[in-house]
């Protein structure tokens, strides 16, 4: 049977304080459009020419769980370009006597995908490395795009539109 990605870690911190970071997105993963504060909220991702994702809030349980659903997406690397379309995103934390465990799932990301290997890499690094400096820091290594990448508040919005346009016509 395929299992969903999953990756943990575990940070010298409080579990609130891991929430709070988790939810602080563009500190780890990158420049979003949108907000995260509230279930329900909406904010997108991109990196420009090869991954967009839009996503809203499902689940926000303070020092418990987050999760995001993918409402459309489109990764350039891979022939089903919507992959991650209706699959979630999500963040379980539990206290630990050493710490703070925050288990990541990427609830519809397995092994038979062809994003498989890329999207799980990319996961790995930005959970185990980007989230926990993060947390533990205040410093992540977030993907920061300059010159001809900046994307502005329009762009995020088109291709928002683009691909909610394409899930409602697909």
């Amino acid at each position: 049977m395929s299992t969903d990605f999953t990756t943990t870690i575990t940070v010298n911190a409080t579990p609130q304080q891991a929430y709070d970071a988790i939810n602080d997105v563009p500190g780890w993963w990158g420049r979003i459009t949108g907000t995260t504060g509230s279930v329900g909220d909406e904010f997108v991702y991109v990196v420009p020419g090869l991954h967009y994702s839009g996503m809203r809030v499902t689940e926000l349980e303070p020092e418990r769980r987050i999760a995001w659903l993918v409402t459309g997406s489109y990764l350039d690397f891979v022939e089903d370009k919507q992959e991650w379309n209706g699959s979630t995103v999500r963040f379980d934390i539990r206290e630990l006597d050493d710490g703070t465990e925050i288990v990541f799932t990427h609830e519809g990301l397995r092994p038979e995908g062809e994003c498989y290997d890329a999207c799980s890499n990319a996961w790995s690094t930005y959970v185990r490395l980007s989230l926990k400096e993060f947390i533990e820091t205040g410093t992540g290594r977030p993907n920061a795009f300059d010159g001809d990448e900046v994307l502005t508040e329009a762009d995020h919005a088109e291709l928002r539109d683009r691909i909610e346009g394409a899930a409602v016509a697909g």
